[in-house]
């Protein structure tokens, strides 16, 4: 049985060596899988606990594509598809937000004109039950995926409330969409907050733009794009995004293993701004294709940077599907703005260097980066490129990131305070030099 065991599992590793190669690099391909076999069927074998075979290959795989980079991993079907739903914005639930509070779930706060706004769910209830099974002992993962479902399905919850008795709601599912964009006025001023890249992302942009004017009353003296604590997305989402502000010119370029391995993109002639200044917001949160559309739209002049360096992720991840077995997140190139830098393990480096506010570093501390990553990989260029944008330094506070209840609070955020006067100002320079 054993020798059969063992035997399976070196055929299913063997069918991986490599094809056209050496016959000595594969003598020693065949010594290293026939390594792994003996392991494997050691662990199966000797192990304290049983541990299934499906799970000793899989967190094998993983383990391969994990010691490559940071961003390179193995997904099972599960989270295969949990990946699929938060890329295309939108799923099958309820519509709140929700934590855990003492092995419950809190309401943080129900989405509006969604099925859980509609039955009446409040912010601060509790959610004691799902369909009569207790919540206590779920993780906050297991209770979401209970609430999630195909749309038109029902669950009850039932819900404690203040000093309420504790009541049964029965809930009818929806598709939620979930914005990734959230635009307003700033009094003068346009505010456009990204949160991540998703299939909804461009779409949500020129609405939002489009609202901002309306408020305004077609007189727009600038346009603030918040990309602060945007962990990425959606490449193309992002690609759509710069070019939505850009009217000629290279959005970014991508380079494979091979040097014959290019890819460019260029924008195409529009811009939903219409010519108006533009600040963009970033800090240590910002990564990937934040990282794209702020190292676009700063090489090619068409906005200001404001705040702190970026993460510094500067590779782009293929999802791989694996049929009936999930798919592979491999890290197949590195991306590089329209001037030739490359941001990996650097960042990208406002125009204008503004740190939060004192208290916010004390609440907070510095954001970690790509290079602090256990394996990420090095910068393949030495230095930026020629003719970069010098930046300013204002102020003396230390790095710090900004409390997610201050971001986009005028009051409270100064980092965006700074940006609304900055384009006031450009705005009224600008309207004077033509006068």
């Amino acid at each position: 049985m054993m020798r059969k065991s063992r035997a399976a599992a070196l055929a299913l590793l063997l069918a991986l060596a490599p094809v056209g190669a050496s016959s000595q690099s594969s003598s020693e391909t065949y010594r290293q899988l026939n390594l792994f076999g003996e392991v494997f069927e050691r662990v199966r074998s000797d192990y304290v606990e049983e541990v299934s075979d499906q799970k000793l290959i899989e967190s094998a795989i993983n383990g391969m594509l994990t010691s490559l980079d940071p961003h390179s991993s193995y997904l099972n079907p599960k989270d295969f598809q949990d990946m699929q739903v938060q890329t295309r914005g939108e799923f099958g639930g309820l519509g709140i937000e929700v934590t855990m509070e003492d092995g419950l779930i809190k309401v943080v706060s129900p989405i509006d004109d969604t099925p859980a706004f509609r039955a009446g769910v409040q912010p601060g209830d509790i959610i004691t039950h799902l369909d009569g099974e207790p919540v206590l002992g779920l993780t906050l993962a297991e209770a979401v995926d209970k609430m999630r479902g195909p749309a038109n399905t029902e669950i009850k919850l039932t819900i404690r409330r203040a000093n309420k008795e504790p009541f049964d709601l029965v809930v009818k599912r929806d598709v939620i969409r979930v914005d990734s964009v959230r635009a307003r006025a700033i009094e003068d001023v346009g505010y456009i907050r990204i949160t991540s890249f998703t299939e909804q992302t461009d779409e949500g942009l020129k609405k939002g733009v489009d609202k901002v004017r309306q408020e305004l009353g077609g007189t727009m003296k600038g346009l603030i794009v918040d990309l602060r604590n945007n962990p990425g997305g959606l490449l193309d989402q992002a690609i759509a995004v710069s070019d939505a502000f850009l009217d000629k010119g290279e959005i970014v370029s991508t380079r494979g293993r091979s040097s014959e391995d290019v890819q460019r993109t260029n924008s195409q002639p529009g811009d939903i701004a219409e010519g108006v200044p533009i600040v963009v917001l970033i800090n240590g949160g910002s990564a990937s294709a934040s990282e794209i559309v702020a190292g676009a739209l700063q090489d090619h002049r068409r906005a200001i940077l404001l705040g702190t360096r970026s993460f510094g992720k500067g590779s782009v991840q293929t999802i791989i599907p694996m049929p009936g077995r999930g798919a592979m997140r491999l890290t197949t190139a590195r991306y590089y703005t329209p001037s030739g830098r490359s941001i990996q393990a650097k960042g990208i480096e406002p125009d204008i260097i503004v740190e939060p506010a004192r208290i916010e570093r004390l609440q907070q501390g510095e954001s970690p980066h790509e290079e602090d990553l256990r394996g990420a990989l090095k910068n393949d260029t030495e230095k930026p490129a020629e003719g970069a944008a010098p930046s300013v330094t204002e102020g003396e506070e230390e790095p710090a990131t900004v409390p997610p209840e201050a971001i986009g609070d005028v009051t409270q955020d100064y980092q965006l305070s700074r940006a609304v006067d900055l384009l006031r100002g450009l705005w009224l320079f600008n309207s004077r030099a033509t006068n």
